[in-house]
């Protein structure tokens, strides 16, 4: 979807149409969970600190999220892509990936189908999207940001690499701020450097992601449409307005986190076996502590004094700003899996069959 909570809001309120807008806290320690496209204009960004996005954009308007809101329209966008396919795999809210290889309406070119869904979302939501279409995740995903908004990209399989190898490596799955710096400094801007690099020299300068950086360059990834995705843990967390210096006061807030936690837990009828504490601190760095149990718990009265003890475990850094218990190991069904096949595109120079 088109910055899809800063548009929902705009439609739901014709005054902010044509406004700079961000969905988010307009506190010192608010953050941008969505820009609007005037908004973009002055550089304001999703997870931008409120008050940078204030300095960029001394007009902007900041909303208050409506979560219900934004899961209700995304329910009934997800009604229209079961209407091509069952294989589903919703990323959040507003985004999904679809494997339409075989799909009820028998339509040979995955870009027809793309259009036609974003028409029915236009005609029966009223909000644009955009979507991108090729061989595998990973392609699909950046073709998406192509003809953005309101537009969608087909990379064709004979066109995979040298698109790959044209694409500037910060837009990479995985490559982050760090990432992408580090590897200028080796000498790597484009896929086509990154190409050149060997899988020993990927793996010896970023570890674990170098064999994923190895492949994704040569169009290679396997991963499944996978749309019952297993739940892997259940948790909440807040950020606080003044940092946290207490243990007294740090057990105050997990207590009204703990109670969050179990209202999930028991609504969605899951257990888990790992409790953990997500501890951030005031300049940013971040630590969890973990216990894992020899039997499922769900209730506050179970989860909290293991909390209190991996609070008292070890001395804290310094001032908290954000606390966050999660449940993993959760007692859960493993999730049949569905084999990715490809997609079959409608081109001049290849029949219906591919």
């Amino acid at each position: 979807m088109d910055a899809f909570y800063a548009s929902v809001e705009q439609m739901d309120n014709p005054e902010l149409k044509g406004k700079p807008i961000a969905v988010g806290g307009n506190s010192e320690r608010g953050v941008v969970a969505a820009a609007s496209y005037e908004a973009r204009t002055f550089g304001v960004r999703s997870a931008m600190p409120s008050s940078l996005a204030k300095k960029k954009c001394p007009d902007l308007i900041f909303i208050h999220p409506r979560f219900d809101r934004y899961k209700e329209l995304s329910l009934q966008i997800r009604d229209i892509f079961f209407e091509y396919t069952d294989l589903v795999e919703p990323l959040s809210l507003d985004e999904a990936f679809l494997d339409v290889t075989e799909n009820k309406m028998g339509i040979s070119s995955a870009s027809k189908i793309a259009r036609e869904i974003r028409e029915k979302i236009a005609e029966r939501v009223g909000l644009t999207a955009s979507a991108g279409i090729s061989i595998n995740k990973f392609t699909a995903k950046i073709a998406t940001e192509v003809n953005k908004p309101n537009g969608q990209k087909t990379i064709l399989p004979e066109d995979v690499i040298p698109f790959l190898e044209d694409l500037e490596v910060h837009r990479f799955f995985g490559v982050g701020k760090v990432t992408a710096e580090k590897m200028n400094r080796l000498g790597i801007f484009k896929g086509k450097d990154l190409k050149k690099q060997s899988l020993e020299a990927l793996t010896r300068n970023f570890g674990k992601m170098g064999p994923h950086f190895y492949n994704i360059v040569r169009g290679i990834q396997h991963s499944e449409v996978t749309p019952d995705r297993v739940r892997k843990s259940v948790g909440a967390e807040h950020t606080y307005s003044e940092n946290l210096r207490t243990s007294e006061e740090m057990l105050a807030k997990l207590e009204i986190i703990a109670e969050e936690v179990e209202r999930r837990l028991v609504k969605n009828k899951i257990k888990g076996r790992t409790i953990t504490l997500k501890i951030k601190y005031s300049d940013f760095s971040q630590q969890t502590r973990s216990r894992s149990l020899d039997h499922y718990v769900q209730r506050k009265s179970e989860i909290f004094p293991i909390i209190t003890g991996l609070l008292n475990q070890d001395k804290l850094l310094l001032a908290v700003r954000l606390l966050g218990i999660s449940l993993s190991n959760l007692d859960v069904q493993e999730a049949d899996k569905i084999f990715y096949k490809q997609l079959r595109f409608n081109h001049p120079s290849f029949g219906s069959d591919h």
